[in-house]
């Protein structure tokens, strides 16, 4: 027993040496385990992630749209099964519908929505009452046209989409990813448009529209996607992103030359890296959209990927494509050529002369690519695997707008990150699952700040809002978390009368405490006990703290002497590499954060005659000695 005492006393120094490094600051300061926030969570029927989480009336109230049944979810009780309502397609019946859910858009009519499905072989799409006992799909006036037009439309799973709602009309916006004929944004409603023909391998992870222009003829539908590379060279990239355009009010060419084909459509390459390093991110994974009050102002987020799976954020303006669009040569046309080629939406496409049509046919990539706003480097890139990433935008008391970014990692772990004009914050660390999970979607409730994430086995609900585990006034302040402020007795939900500074998280904005201690404590209570522990002469032995923020400096004190804590993990730890006098008396645990210093833990190091072994606490150090005993 002793020999394996000394064995794991020996690895275990050996292995917590390599892991010690500095702090990086692009770490997240916070982490919050399942056990420690709000997390509700609940089976998803079937073993199949939901194609759409509609976030209706009640903020603990969803409805999910699977394969063949709409499902509520009241995460009030979250124990209870989904109440399960199947889809009635009421061009045949349960027993002979093979038909599988893949698109849902809700409706501006309360409690409707836009839903198609598809069997393999063709498309219905119809109107759904979300409120019936028996929803049942059934044609309507308004979606007639888009009902006829999809018919034999193949609508892909994960497809991107969007709904254009008028008094008398819709039109649906839905991509077509791929390799095969056809592949693209295409367009059902009142006119029917697609794109034309190529042989292009594209993938597309996002759908926008940009209305509320100054002239309503100018809206436009734009979409992302990354697009395989032909290239030879096996130093080329793989994957090339892009954005593209069309109008709105695009209605195809003339019969026989470009009919029921955009002529509005331009493509663009995006860049996201850093040309002072040449580090580029040619893969884009995800965007998402933040509308501002101007449309030239709305903002897309694109998340990016590189042949070595690191991850970057790069943000454009729509102003900055219809910069592009509006002055970039087309791919392979001169100058002149590409200044007699209309820009501008149309009234009527069918009107454009022969010539012009022939010029749109022939090429519709620019020469130029779209940089990020003021041609700024990536927001953030790190090594971390993000899978997706979801934004939310608002202002602060002082009418500054921040944007809060969820981005989901390949572990299923979350991050929670406070995006301003200058910089990236890491705010905290989220893991709502207790296991390695793949997230298939995330969306946020915006007044109630709840994250549902979804899985293809569950649907989980997270407060991302939990300002009180922040504890007192300095660490709520230093959180720098939109959603939380100190209302000077409590770190709560943001107002207009709490205490928070998002630039700088600067904590002397916090009253001073009636008790000096106050300020040196996680919890605004000064460590009181002492633990005082007995150990053996000449033995190893260590003493844990945690390390609540990542962001600040842990340091051991024992009289005039301080030692560092490098560890990246969830605790500091002080190694005795040999017990003897000279280690007796306190040992004290301190942080230090942007000049605010805590006193952490108290220690009281005894010798002992009889044999002593210091507890273990970190996961990680079980599975270094484990490792090293094994190969040993």
């Amino acid at each position: 027993m002793s020999l394996l005492l000394f064995l794991s006393s020996s690895l275990l120094f050996s292995c917590l040496d390599s892991l010690t490094e500095a702090h990086p600051t692009h770490l997240p300061r916070r982490v919050f385990t399942d056990k420690e926030i709000a997390v509700k969570r609940s089976p998803v029927p079937g073993d199949h992630a939901p194609v759409r989480i509609l976030l209706r009336g009640e903020p603990d109230s969803v409805t999910a749209a699977g394969q063949t049944h709409l499902y509520t979810y009241d995460f009030q009780q979250p124990q209870k099964a989904p109440v399960e309502r199947r889809l009635v397609w009421k061009e045949c019946t349960p027993e002979d519908c093979g038909y599988n859910i893949t698109v849902v858009h809700e409706r501006q009519k309360a409690d409707q929505a836009l839903v198609c499905g598809t069997d393999g072989s063709e498309t219905l799409c119809c109107d759904v009452n979300l409120s019936a006992q028996s929803p049942t799909c059934t044609p309507s006036n308004t979606s007639g046209a888009i009902e006829r037009g999809i018919r034999s439309f193949i609508v892909k799973e994960g497809e991107a989409s969007a709904l254009v709602e008028s008094t008398e009309s819709a039109d649906l916006y839905i991509t077509n990813s791929g390799s095969q004929e056809y592949v693209g944004i295409h367009k059902f409603g009142k006119n029917r448009v697609g794109p034309a023909s190529h042989n292009k391998e594209q993938h597309y992870v996002g759908l926008m529209l940009s209305r509320g222009r100054d002239a309503p003829l100018q809206d436009k539908v734009f979409a992302f996607y990354k697009e395989k590379n032909k290239g030879s060279n096996p130093r080329d990239d793989m994957w090339l992103p892009y954005v593209t355009r069309v109008c709105m009010a695009d209605i195809g060419g003339r019969k026989n030359n470009m009919q029921l084909t955009w002529t509005s459509q331009m493509s663009a390459r995006l860049f996201c890296g850093d040309p002072g390093t040449r580090q580029h991110f040619s893969e884009l994974v995800d965007v998402a959209v933040v509308q501002a009050d101007q449309w030239q102002d709305t903002r897309v987020y694109g998340l990016f990927r590189n042949e070595w799976h690191m991850t970057a954020v790069c943000v454009y303006t729509i102003k900055d494509f219809d910069n592009i669009f509006a002055t970039s040569a087309f791919e392979g046309q001169t100058s002149a050529y590409s200044r007699d080629r209309p820009r501008k939406c149309v009234e009527d496409s069918r009107l454009l002369s022969p010539e012009t049509l022939r010029k749109i046919a022939e090429t519709s990539e620019m020469v130029d690519w779209v940089q990020p706003v003021n041609k700024s480097g990536p927001l953030l890139f790190n090594h971390h695997n993000y899978t997706h990433i979801y934004a939310d935008s608002s202002k602060d008391k002082r009418n500054n707008t921040h944007t809060v970014l969820f981005l989901t990692l390949n572990n299923g772990a979350i991050h929670k990150v406070l995006q301003t004009e200058n910089q990236s914050f890491f705010i905290a660390e989220y893991h709502p699952f207790n296991h390695r999970a793949h997230i298939s979607s995330i969306v946020l409730h915006p007044s109630s700040r709840k994250l549902y994430v979804t899985t293809r086995s569950e649907l989980v609900q997270l407060d991302v809002e939990h300002c009180a585990k922040y504890g007192d006034c300095e660490e709520c302040v230093l959180a720098r978390d939109p959603y939380c402020g100190w209302n000077f007795t409590q770190c709560s939900a943001a107002t207009s009368d709490t205490l928070q500074d998002l630039t700088t998280g600067n904590h002397t904005i916090c009253p001073v405490p009636l008790l000096t201690a106050s300020r040196y404590s996680t919890d605004a209570r000064a460590p009181e006990r002492v633990e005082r522990i007995a150990v053996p002469p000449k033995s190893k032995f260590f003493l844990s703290c945690p390390m609540l923020s990542k962001h600040a400096e842990y340091t051991w004190r024992q009289g005039q002497d301080t030692t560092l804590c490098r560890s990246k993990e969830q605790e500091c730890l002080l190694l005795i590499d040999s017990m003897s006098p000279e280690q007796v008396g306190t040992h004290t645990c301190e942080s230090e954060e942007l000049g605010l210093k805590k006193v952490l833990l108290h220690y009281e190091l005894q010798l002992e005659s009889r044999a002593a072994i210091g507890r273990l606490s970190s996961p990680l150090i079980w599975v270094c000695m484990v490792a090293a005993l094994i190969k040993s």
